[in-house]
């Protein structure tokens, strides 16, 4: 009994923590409908949801958050899966490269735009350098990342937080597989890239899809690294969404909470969707096991 009561004190802080959570989520979809008493809106209608998604700056926002988190979380998986398999060959060193690995997660994210701009700008460190040595007869020829339409440059600051995500998310996994399986096939003559390629990676896989879908709904409903490093239009969509959320006139608000309702029903429904791929894999996987 004593042992029941202790979990359940454990469990509180994180079940107030989702019920917050939820509470909110729940507002924003009954304010998205147009119920808002305090504002005098107590008619249900799908009326803001038309008008938004009729919006052509919504939609040219939309896709360029999808393209944000697009390009991010699938760079991220890519380059993160392969700084993850040199990890797990570094051996003595893996111990302290894990740790550097670590730190660009731990770095807030404005912290990071402070950084990319210090960097990356047309002012900043790189364009000084290049002029400095003689590559560019000024500042100004420096490609320009930063502030522009398609987000190039915050998405290589979430490439810069999220490549070392993805390795340190699937380090344990592949490291186990490897050392197990993988120099089970390199005994049995495998060379070290087919054994990773066909064995690691693909038992490796749900973790790397599984940080690549987290950072993907990172991405998409960010709001710090557009708003520090992106156009001023097209906007991102959380970052317009938010514009539209301190609109003075609040009669607008449920505008906000229908976009605010789609990166919503977005995540859940890409949540959802990985979660059924995932059954289904692993129930095919049990089935090919149990025909063995």
């Amino acid at each position: 009994m004593n042992q029941t009561r202790k979990a359940v004190v454990l469990l509180l802080p994180f079940g107030a923590l989702m019920a917050l959570l939820v509470v909110g989520c729940a507002q924003v979809m009954i304010q998205s409908f147009g119920w808002v008493p305090a504002f005098s809106l107590r008619q249900w209608t799908l009326d803001y949801y038309q008008t938004v998604l009729q919006d052509e700056s919504f939609v040219a926002s939309f896709w360029l958050s999808f393209r944000i988190a697009a390009l991010s979380s699938l760079g991220s998986m890519l380059v993160g899966t392969v700084l993850c398999a040199a990890l797990t060959k570094a051996g003595g060193m893996e111990q302290a490269v894990t740790y550097l690995v670590r730190l660009p997660i731990l770095v807030p994210h404005a912290v990071v735009a402070l950084f990319v701009i210090q960097l990356l700008s047309q002012t900043g460190l790189v364009a000084r350098v290049g002029y400095a040595f003689g590559f560019l007869e000024d500042s100004s020829q420096f490609p320009q990342f930063l502030y522009t339409g398609e987000g190039n440059g915050v998405v290589l600051a979430y490439l810069w937080k999220e490549i070392p995500f993805v390795a340190y998310f699937t380090l344990a996994l592949m490291g186990s597989i490897r050392q197990g399986l993988g120099q089970a096939a390199e005994n049995l003559g495998a060379s070290p890239l087919k054994s990773f390629w066909f064995v690691t990676l693909p038992l490796s896989l749900p973790a790397i899809l599984r940080s690549g879908l987290i950072l993907f709904l990172f991405a998409f409903g960010g709001y710090e690294l557009p708003m520090l490093l992106g156009a001023t239009l097209p906007k991102a969509l959380p970052v317009q969404a938010y514009l539209e959320y301190l609109s003075p006139e609040l009669r607008d608000r449920p505008y906000a909470m229908a976009m605010y309702g789609v990166i919503l029903v977005l995540s859940l429904v890409l949540a959802g969707g990985y979660a059924l791929l995932m059954q289904k894999t692993l129930k095919r996987l049990g089935g090919d096991a149990d025909g063995q």
